[in-house]
């Protein structure tokens, strides 16, 4: 007989939650759709099992619990006070209110998240990349390192670590920091053509790892490898 853990199909609702708050990055994925089938027994756990979490930390078994709650009782999430304004603490070096960002991920409002992403992008950058409505590489460095901590971190929490900034640069790192490679790999570029905004992209958890925030790849690397290489990002790769 094989050893180990049993499969999640076996584990009842408290044995779920531990694996997803202790089991390996591999237990924890398969944890989270039997979790899900679970949403009716869950609901009851869900005040006990936040408290295996940091608010200031970025693990995605803290979001995942919310989304499911979120997709199957929305009522019972309204009801949890912590929730109405954001679960996970969201510090802002420049008094930025992340409140908006963080319930459309928490909705997997994916497209509407992005928007909002964007739009911090251009409030850290100045009033000059606000006014054009966009940013420029050089105008990166000048971001603070706390919000692009907050953008990354809410992110991977709301996306089974699939999406954010820093799931992206390991994936460049592990493409031997080639982006004509990251393209395709993260669904930016389909059989060598850019993919076309917002129409062709895959605004949900199933989209490609990395495919999300999205970052104008049409202006070149430069933008995109200012970001990846800011302090605020580059000390969680």
């Amino acid at each position: 007989m094989l050893s180990g853990r049993p499969p999640s199909t076996q584990l009842d609702v408290d044995q779920l939650l531990d694996r997803l708050a202790t089991g390996s990055a591999r237990q924890k994925r398969s944890t989270a759709a039997a979790l899900e089938k679970a949403a009716d027994a869950l609901k009851s756990k869900v005040p006990q099992a936040l408290k295996e979490y940091s608010r200031d930390g970025d693990d995605w078994g803290a979001g995942w619990i919310l989304q499911i709650l979120q997709r199957h009782h929305p009522e019972t999430l309204a009801a949890i006070p912590e929730v109405s304004s954001g679960w996970f603490n969201t510090p802002s070096a420049c008094g930025l209110n992340f409140g908006a960002l963080q319930q459309a991920l928490l909705r997997e409002d994916f497209e509407e998240a992005d928007r909002l992403t964007s739009c911090v992008l251009r409030e850290l950058a100045g009033d000059q990349a606000v006014q054009r409505g966009y940013v420029y590489f050089s105008e990166v460095p000048r971001m603070q390192a706390l919000d692009l901590t907050t953008l990354d971190r809410l992110w991977i929490a709301y996306s089974q670590g699939r999406f954010g900034f820093t799931v992206q640069s390991r994936l460049l790192n592990a493409l031997d920091g080639r982006y004509d490679r990251l393209w395709p790999r993260i669904g930016w570029k389909i059989d060598g053509n850019w993919t076309r905004y917002p129409g062709a992209f895959q605004w949900s958890m199933e989209a490609p790892e990395g495919h999300m925030p999205l970052v104008n790849q049409l202006r070149g690397v430069r933008l995109m490898d200012a970001l990846l290489q800011h302090p605020g990002l580059a000390y969680r790769h």
